[in-house]
């Protein structure tokens, strides 16, 4: 590093020298005054803000493990904390490390920086629904949906998880206000799973089903779907608990961590094949024939519960298209 700043002030006392020719040929003693003093003052400055050692490969180092990727993430913004995307990767790592609460935290400083984005406030609110015990949506999470909802009225996940968010707090007529103009913008694929939460919640307000106009005409059902292969090593064919659950999961490659399908089955009876298709999309705003490439994981969980867990035994997360087939090796422990 020394080095590079060096070779700094040479450059910067030669620049000094030929802009101060002037003061050099009539106060000498004076010319000489200045250029010490600019020229300490450059390195001082750089010193204090530069970053030399962004130059020096040997001091760089590609991160091995997730857990070396984020202390990397987390020193780079607490040097420049003012990188959105940052904070955002920051968010999603830690969502793939199983840490919600970190993850609800890190996208609250990227909205603090942009608060305008639809997008980033659906998945900061989300991410506050999954830290949170129950997996509810609380009162900041609501207001970010309705601030994103604001900017852009047809986000779609901004509207599905308003209308969760106002179930969860015993307002079906509401929500189902807020999910009936999703149907004139999704494909009829999603939308007949849709009405049954609309028609579910107007129901539960004591109201009457929506009329049969109100859902798109069906479409042909996609064809084929993502055929998934799961199979355990050895080693910890042993350590699956009795009565665990496996989870089988495409989502967004890159995206957020809300799955776009997911089976939940009996950690039993291995290999054993599972079939992600549209209708396995907790979403119906969100289906795996809408996207080109997804990420395809699986996960034995001893509580059932689907977000990671320390114990859990899993696979490799693999990226996949959107159909076809796809060979998953459960053979690690979560730490």
């Amino acid at each position: 590093m020394w080095g590079f700043v060096i070779a700094g002030l040479v450059l910067a006392v030669l620049t000094l020298t030929y802009v101060l020719r002037p003061l050099w040929r009539t106060r000498r003693v004076a010319g000489v005054a200045v250029i010490v003093g600019l020229t300490l003052a450059t390195a001082l400055a750089y010193l204090a803000v530069g970053t030399p050692t962004a130059l020096d490969f040997a001091q760089r180092r590609a991160p091995e493990t997730l857990a070396d990727a984020i202390a990397q993430l987390e020193a780079e913004l607490k040097r420049d904390p003012n990188q959105v995307e940052g904070w955002r990767l920051l968010g999603r790592a830690y969502v793939a490390e199983g840490n919600a609460a970190k993850a609800a935290d890190a996208l609250a400083r990227a909205v603090k920086l942009v608060p305008d984005d639809p997008d980033l406030l659906a998945e900061a609110a989300e991410m506050r629904a999954l830290a949170a015990p129950e997996r509810r949506f609380d009162a900041q999470g609501v207001a970010m949906l309705r601030q994103a909802i604001e900017l852009q009225p047809m986000h779609q996940r901004a509207r599905w998880f308003l209308g969760i968010a106002q179930r969860q707090a015993a307002q079906p007529a509401e929500a189902a206000k807020t999910w009936e103009p999703l149907l004139a913008v999704v494909d009829a694929a999603a939308a007949a799973p849709l009405r049954a939460q609309i028609d579910a919640a107007r129901a539960e307000a004591g109201l009457s089903p929506l009329p049969p106009s109100a859902t798109p005409a069906a479409s042909a059902p996609a064809q084929g779907g993502l055929t998934v292969k799961v199979t355990i090593a050895p080693e910890l064919a042993a350590k699956v608990p009795a009565n665990a659950s496996l989870f089988v999961i495409a989502r967004q490659a890159g995206g957020p961590p809300m799955p776009v399908a997911v089976e939940k089955l009996p950690a039993t009876d291995f290999p054993r094949e599972v079939m992600l298709d549209d209708g396995d999309s907790p979403m119906p705003t969100m289906k795996l024939s809408q996207l080109d490439q997804v990420e395809v994981l699986a996960r034995i969980s001893a509580s059932g519960n689907a977000m990671p867990q320390p114990g859990d035994l899993e696979a490799k997360a693999k990226p996949s298209g959107k159909s076809g087939a796809i060979e998953l090796v459960i053979d690690q422990v979560r730490p």
